[in-house]
């Protein structure tokens, strides 16, 4: 029987944090999503081993699954791909979240339960009761500011348009035609969401609290940031033409 729930955990250099981050969403999903639930690393070719920790992991788990990707093309291909994988394989329900623990795997569960009355759920730093922990006042600054500036363009009436926690009905990765989605660092996140809405799915968004990675390096970057700032004027207009 195909597993209903498939949750995405994209990984480049996480070699110290695959292991615990697998171990702790699987013991939520087994309560959550019992006997049906698979967990999917996409592997973009780490050279500290992420894939092969990957591969002992999905040896010792039947919930656990590796996708190796040979190139690093970034987070949204990866993402792309695994959504691919797993709608090819009977997913309902498609999660994505960060391998580092700055996503409280316990909060797998409210998104999951949120999505019975929802189409897309957000993991939300910036609605009533989420936030950041662990940033500098920079960091805090671009993160809200991107969110605000991509909320302010595109005339969406979501708080946290940047954050990678998200839980998608099959419905909407199949309704927002993925091949055409062109988006690679975090402008993916502001992306799908803009498609979802676009295409009249209801989208919620479920306080969080996101904390910095506990081990390992950030792979965010001005060049990403910068992708972002160019590239949200460029989903308004492409927005506007496929709906005239």
């Amino acid at each position: 029987m195909p597993a209903a729930v498939w949750l995405i955990l994209p990984t480049y250099d996480e070699a110290e944090n695959i292991a615990a981050i697998v171990a702790a969403v699987r013991a939520v999903l087994e309560e959550a999503a019992p006997g049906a639930h698979r967990i999917l690393v996409v592997d973009d070719g780490s050279p500290d081993g992420t894939g092969d920790i990957a591969d002992a992991l999905a040896a010792e788990h039947e919930a656990v699954e590796v996708l190796h990707r040979t190139t690093r093309e970034g987070l949204g291909p990866a993402y792309l791909a695994g959504f691919a994988y797993a709608l090819g394989r009977g997913a309902q329900l498609v999660m994505e979240m960060d391998a580092d623990f700055s996503h409280d795997p316990a909060d797998v569960a409210r998104l999951l339960a949120a999505a019975r009355e929802a189409d897309l759920v957000l993991g939300s730093r910036y609605v009533a009761g989420g936030g950041v922990t662990d940033w500098g006042r920079i960091r805090r600054l671009v993160s809200r500011g991107g969110s605000w500036y991509a909320r302010i363009v595109l005339g969406l009436d979501v708080r946290d348009l940047t954050g990678g926690f998200k839980c998608f009905r099959r419905e909407v990765l199949e309704a927002i035609d993925l091949p055409t989605v062109r988006s690679r660092g975090y402008a993916f996140q502001v992306e799908l969401t803009h498609r979802a809405l676009h295409a009249g799915f209801r989208v919620v968004e479920l306080p969080i609290v996101f904390r910095d990675r506990r081990l390992g390096h950030s792979k965010m970057s001005w060049r990403i940031a910068g992708e972002a700032a160019l590239l949200v004027p460029q989903l308004r207009l492409s927005g506007q033409r496929r709906h005239r």
